[in-house]
């Protein structure tokens, strides 16, 4: 398995063969949805809150005497059928909604989303970026690059353009792609089914060096 690598002006480079452990996995529905949405309930944050009837003020005595008013007998004002009273059923922030994902799952989740990628033509591997210091306008214009060697969705989008993997973290071009809206940038060790699938397009930087560490993923 052999794919393309461009460099900064868009041009082919070179190329590289592709560990079929990582790009060459087929898609499973069940084991890819119950390691995305298990991703999703770790991140959850735990905001929603109601009252119950025991948390609400009010309510320290019988609202009326229990017969002879010809009023419905109540108990208290903290019942939720009244106004003010307490939710029934309602968020708290005390639900855990995390789950545990056998790591075994989690690295084959990733190989099938990155097999799947590659399979659509939405993985770019470029040699790299050449940015030592923070330049947005070389961002743009090597994302434009790219447009135009048949990645055409690279620009336009406002959000989830594309995911730039890095085998290094280069402070420059973490800082040149920081303005811009549509792409984020993460290691390439940091890589996970929910980010590789929210992103049109995996741009991975260094394939040489990169590589290696997706394979060693799935050896843990």
């Amino acid at each position: 398995m052999e794919a393309t690598i461009y460099n900064k002006e868009g041009k082919k480079s070179g190329s590289v063969n592709l560990p079929e452990n990582v790009f060459g996995v087929a898609w499973n529905d069940a084991l890819m949805h119950q390691v995305v949405t298990s991703m999703q309930g770790n991140a959850r944050p735990r905001v929603a809150h109601t009252k119950g009837r025991g948390d609400v003020r009010g309510g320290g005595r019988k609202p009326w005497r229990q017969k002879g008013t010809g009023r419905a007998r109540h108990g208290s004002i903290r019942s939720p059928i009244w106004r003010g009273g307490g939710v029934t059923h309602g968020p708290r922030s005390e639900k855990n909604y995390s789950r545990t994902i056998p790591r075994g799952m989690r690295s084959k989740a990733l190989f099938m989303a990155l097999s799947r990628k590659l399979k659509d033509n939405e993985v770019i591997f470029i040699d790299s970026f050449g940015m030592k210091e923070p330049k947005t306008a070389l961002a743009k214009k090597t994302l434009a690059a790219l447009s135009k060697a048949g990645f055409e969705r690279m620009v336009g989008k406002r959000k989830n353009a594309a995911l730039v993997a890095l085998s290094s973290i280069s402070e420059g071009v973490v800082k040149s792609f920081r303005n811009i809206g549509s792409v984020s940038c993460m290691p390439v060790s940091d890589l996970n089914p929910v980010a590789v699938l929210s992103n049109s397009y995996l741009v991975i930087e260094n394939p040489e060096a990169a590589l290696p560490i997706l394979s060693a993923r799935g050896k843990k």
